[in-house]
């Protein structure tokens, strides 16, 4: 069994509340597998979550099952970003992994950010 088999919707999780309709969100990009939204709170003018419809937690709980999810995840995240016009000019993709990693909604996400330079190094 894969992990997005063994994974069903949680609902107390808001980003599977946001993939079931019950909490709103501006949708950006939808597929049988994956969803891309708008963050309620950006950090650069551009900031977009790529997300599996299913419930995984982080990238830890990921196994080989899993790599065409995570193909397709980046696929949208540079579809994100040629639709919001950051593509030439670049963006930058962050997915954060646990509580020190700065995880702090724990359904495995992509930060598509850009509109603007980034610093480095982050956080």
């Amino acid at each position: 069994m894969s992990v997005m088999e063994s994974t069903p919707v949680r609902h107390d999780c808001p980003f599977c509340q946001i993939v079931d309709g019950r909490l709103p969100a501006t949708r950006i990009f939808e597929s049988e597998t994956v969803l891309a939204f708008e963050d309620i709170h950006p950090v650069a003018p551009v900031h977009v979550l790529v997300i599996p419809r299913a419930h995984i937690s982080d990238p830890s709980a990921l196994d080989e099952t899993t790599a065409p999810l995570m193909g397709e995840m980046f696929l949208v995240a540079r579809r994100v970003a040629e639709q919001k016009g950051i593509a030439a000019s670049g963006y930058r993709l962050v997915m954060n992994t646990g509580r020190d990693g700065g995880q702090s909604v724990f359904h495995m996400h992509l930060h598509v950010l850009g509109g603007r330079m980034m610093a480095w190094p982050p956080g």
